[in-house]
């Protein structure tokens, strides 16, 4: 083993991406794969069966030596497509890297613009249109590219297995059977890899070095058995929604947006702020409220990027996204209703244990309920984040080569306020193994609403820099 080709792994990357993946990424795009979440009917469409025999067909193209193609199918869960490359010579005892994407997608929502659509793959100069081209269709193409980048430039990497998912979407439901009925299979996985991530801008390699739990619950007050007409019951029957906002007032600061449930917050650790503000330097000021289309005079939470920054990652939000037992206001009567139900969803930093704040929060809005109207609480879910380890010495000096290489800019970090539910797991499952959470997604790529689009030459850049760290880690 010794130092990979820099202009050879450059080559083969560039010209794959134009030759081989483009072409049969765009064929990805077209085939509406959405995730079980969003299509309950999708072993009948065959639509995710589609997407994985498309890609395990460019696969099985590649001829890499010794590597093995399968689909791993449960029953009743949606399918997994396995591309599994032995190690080159030397590199046997470096354990498995772990190589992770998704094939399903997000629904097409409406309002795309002229000339492009989500089944459409169109290319406009460095971009490619579609859903599912950035997130994260074209993981598995950078991937297998990585790895025969490597190789073209004499370099080496462990064993490593390539896992692409067809549930993502849906908050990966199938993906702990799948990992437990991998486990023999996958061995000791020492590096993960994930490109279902991204940054702040296309000039740099981006690390996701946290990801924020979650706690969901459906929250109903009922008050009445039947509703009832405003003017007879109201100043004598409490309305549902009143006693809803002093519920909520229990979990939440209505002025600051602090959660009050103290099992929902934890300290931050210095890494984490250091690392917030080394982002904030070379984001432009206002950049990170910026990346949202505020109507009008709104105003972002805080002023300070730092504090937004530590905001979105570290810090436990409450969002109301759901309501029930509402009329439209053109057709809501004189009517003092019956019950009301809002759906409320949290997001918990990354240490924190949800299954403990899930409980509070359901303490908080089950007792001492007001009038003693009834409460029920349904969609109950929790998911705990993740929190990177310390970058191993080999992790952190590939860090400072690539950055210099490949993006001629410093690598900086960001910590995602979303989730990714298979890093948590994998988290727990692998805890002395190495993380690599990047992509290619920026801050206006689009993901989950219209005009999708991946960033092509930051998607070679990183496909390059992945070839650069199976390398490292091969020699460790």
């Amino acid at each position: 083993m010794g130092h990979v080709e820099q202009q050879r792994v450059t080559d083969t990357v560039q010209k794959m991406w134009s030759d081989e993946i483009l072409p049969s990424l765009s064929g990805l795009v077209e085939i509406p794969a959405l995730s079980p979440g969003f299509d309950p009917e999708w072993q009948t469409s065959g639509h995710l069966d589609a997407a994985i025999e498309h890609v395990r067909a460019w696969m099985a193209s590649r001829e890499i030596p010794g590597a093995t193609i399968d689909v791993v199918r449960l029953e009743g869960r949606s399918p997994v497509l396995l591309l599994d490359v032995p190690a080159t010579p030397g590199a046997e005892d470096a354990g498995t890297v772990l190589l992770y994407g998704h094939l399903d997608k997000q629904p097409p929502v409406g309002g795309w613009a002229e000339g492009l659509g989500p089944w459409t793959p169109v290319i406009e100069g460095h971009k490619l249109f579609g859903r599912g081209s950035a997130d994260d269709g074209y993981a598995g193409y950078a991937a297998t590219a990585a790895l025969e980048a490597v190789r073209a430039g004499d370099g080496a990497h462990a064993r490593s297995v390539v896992l692409l998912e067809t549930g993502e979407e849906s908050g990966s439901p199938d993906l702990p059977a799948y990992l437990e009925h991998l486990s023999d299979r996958l061995g000791r996985v020492t590096f993960v890899v994930c490109l279902d991530s991204g940054g702040n801008d296309y000039e740099r390699l981006w690390l996701t070095t946290s990801l924020r739990g979650l706690a969901q619950v459906d929250v109903t007050v009922r008050v009445l058995d039947s509703s009832q007409h405003s003017g007879l019951a109201s100043g004598v029957v409490p309305d549902s929604f009143r006693v809803l906002r002093a519920l909520l007032d229990r979990i939440e600061d209505a002025t600051t947006g602090d959660v009050l449930i103290p099992e929902c917050t934890v300290s931050i650790p210095d890494n984490r702020v250091s690392e917030a503000r080394a982002t904030a330097e070379v984001t432009p000021p206002g950049a990170v409220a910026g990346a949202f289309p505020l109507h009008g005079s709104t105003r972002p939470v805080a002023d300070d990027d730092v504090e937004l920054l530590l905001a979105n990652a570290w810090r436990p939000t409450l969002s109301v996204i759901g309501a029930a037992g509402f009329p439209d206001p053109a057709e809501a009567g004189n009517v003092l209703r019956s019950e009301s139900t809002l759906a409320l969803s949290f997001r918990l930093p990354p240490t924190a244990d949800s299954a403990a704040a899930l409980e509070a929060i359901k303490k908080a809005l089950t007792t001492d309920v007001p009038y003693g109207a009834t409460v029920e609480l349904s969609g109950l879910e929790a998911a705990d984040g993740w929190n990177a380890p310390d970058p191993a010495p080999w992790l952190a000096d590939t860090l400072e080569s690539v950055s210099t290489s490949v993006f001629d800019a410093p690598w900086r970090t960001s910590g995602l306020g979303g989730s990714i539910p298979f890093m948590g797991l994998l988290g727990e499952k692998y805890p002395e193994a190495q993380f690599l959470v990047t992509g290619a997604l920026g801050p206006d790529s689009n993901a989950h609403v219209p005009d999708e689009w991946l960033h092509i030459p930051q998607a070679q850049r990183v496909t390059e820099a992945v070839a650069h760290f199976l390398n490292a880690h091969a020699q460790g």
